[in-house]
């Protein structure tokens, strides 16, 4: 197997030892179909501004490192860079994959990711690719990212002058001529990003963590393998269930429209999500490892929340949550799921008071009473349960901050999705600091406003309604 040592890159051999794998940030609905029916002119302001192109769905994913060989076969790669985590160079689906390659005929080459690299180290990485080389990423949402914009900038050199352009916004929608895919084969070593048959791609540019969109990111094919995520800590098995699920209902409870096709499809697949988070919880409790039938189904799950098809006719401007929460995780220097786990209940607790900038309370009601018939236990307010939710699920949501660092993220909040940008045109700057305020504030106390220490089914402390 060859080596290459990449600017921006780490090299490292099979025997590195392994660190945490990283956690990829949640990304607001993709840009899906346009809508062709009759309440379409009513979407109209919520969609300013908004570009379509037609869904094309994922291959599907192989579910073995077994059929990689003849996978590899006949796509008829030239080339292969395998592009590992750090934390997974060593460990053995790297050694398999590796291995693969080579029973295909192919020296693998492996490089490991510095996720400090922004997009100069995608470009360094991209010089060295040859005409159709396949690149392998294995790791996190960090990693799969990273190995998109990389494979794309090899194909499309062009890719770096629309990463690098001035703009303010942090959504940036990638032309159509770029392409419907990039020769990534994509092998997830966490759960919830679902970045695998995702066309988004996070990546840093001056301080900042910016979102790039298009088909031209969504990989050509995918594995998931339970070697991938063998050795991935509980608490980070929470995490993608939980983000997997944010990613599913937060489309359906921040548009206004009812979609009844899509609505009842993202209704099947919460109660699915919510079933597999209790079943996590569950092994947590008894000191159990999470067993691979189950962390292969959540991940079939995050995939399903990430490709599109319960989004088709909503707003991709419809995840307030997410903005707030990236430029707090930045500002924070935090996972981005932790950061989401303090924002959400309270942004669906002021959605819920009448805010409906913030989403619709009716469809937010909708979903919640659908979910309790799966899980009667939780309370009835939907902000209140979801609080129990996480605490049964023991998300850790311990979130604090500075006035000053509360004003950063404020400023960086609206410069990047505010002040007349869509997702959130309708906040002002005072607006976006009361919801961080609150929730840095009520997750640090770990209590909703008014808690009256009612005991919930599980005997945990049960946030009281306002």
């Amino acid at each position: 197997m060859s080596t290459t040592a990449v600017p921006g890159a780490r090299h490292a051999a099979l025997g590195s030892a392994p660190t945490l794998p990283d956690t990829h940030p949640m990304a607001p609905a993709a840009p899906t179909a346009a809508p062709t029916d009759a309440t379409a002119p009513a979407r109209a302001r919520a969609r300013k501004g908004a570009i379509r192109p037609p869904f094309v769905p994922p291959a599907p994913p192989l579910r073995s490192i077994g059929e990689l060989a003849d996978w590899l076969r006949r796509d008829g790669a030239p080339a292969v860079t395998v592009l590992a985590d750090p934390a997974v160079a060593g460990q053995s689906v790297t050694t398999l994959v590796c291995a693969q390659v080579r029973a295909a005929g192919l020296d693998p080459r492996l490089v490991t990711l510095d996720p400090a690299g922004g997009v100069r180290a995608t470009t360094e990485l991209a010089a060295l690719l040859a005409p159709g080389e396949l690149v392998i990423g294995i790791g996190g949402g960090t990693t799969l990212d990273f190995a998109k914009l990389a494979a794309l900038t090899a194909a499309r050199p062009e890719l770096p002058k629309y990463l690098n352009s001035p703009q303010r916004s942090g959504f940036l929608v990638l032309p159509p001529a770029l392409g419907t895919s990039v020769r990534v084969l994509a092998v997830p070593t966490t759960l919830g990003t679902g970045s695998e048959l995702g066309t988004v791609a996070c990546f840093a540019k001056d301080g900042a963590k910016l979102l790039a969109t298009g088909a031209c990111l969504r990989p050509v094919a995918a594995l998931w393998t339970a070697e991938a995520t063998a050795t991935l800590p509980p608490e980070l098995i929470a995490d993608g269930v939980l983000e997997a699920l944010f990613r599913t209902v937060s489309p359906y409870a921040g548009d206004h429209t009812d979609l009844p096709e899509q609505d009842a499809q993202v209704e099947e697949l919460t109660a699915r999500l919510l079933a597999a988070g209790y079943h996590v919880a569950a092994h947590r409790a008894h000191g159990t490892p999470v067993p691979a039938e189950l962390r292969l189904r959540i991940a079939e799950m995050s995939g399903e929340s990430q490709i599109g098809l319960l989004n088709i006719g909503r707003s991709p401007y419809a995840v307030k949550c997410w903005a707030i929460a990236n430029e707090l995780s930045t500002t924070l220097n935090l996972a981005k799921m932790r950061t989401v786990s303090a924002l959400w209940p309270v942004l669906w607790r002021r959605t819920l008071a009448g805010d409906t900038r913030l989403g619709s309370p009716d469809r937010i009601r909708r979903l919640w009473s659908t979910l309790r018939n799966h899980a009667p236990w939780l309370d009835e307010d939907p902000a209140d349960g979801l609080l129990a939710l996480m605490r049964h699920w023991h998300i850790d949501r311990t979130v604090t901050a500075t006035g000053t660092e509360i004003a950063r993220a404020t400023t960086r909040t609206m410069r990047a999705w505010g002040a007349g940008l869509p997702i959130l045109d309708e906040l002002s700057a005072a607006d976006v600091r009361a919801l961080l305020t609150e929730a840095t504030d009520q997750a640090a106390r770990g209590a909703a406003p008014g808690a009256r220490g009612r005991q919930d089914h599980h005997g945990a402390q049960s946030p009281a309604r306002p």
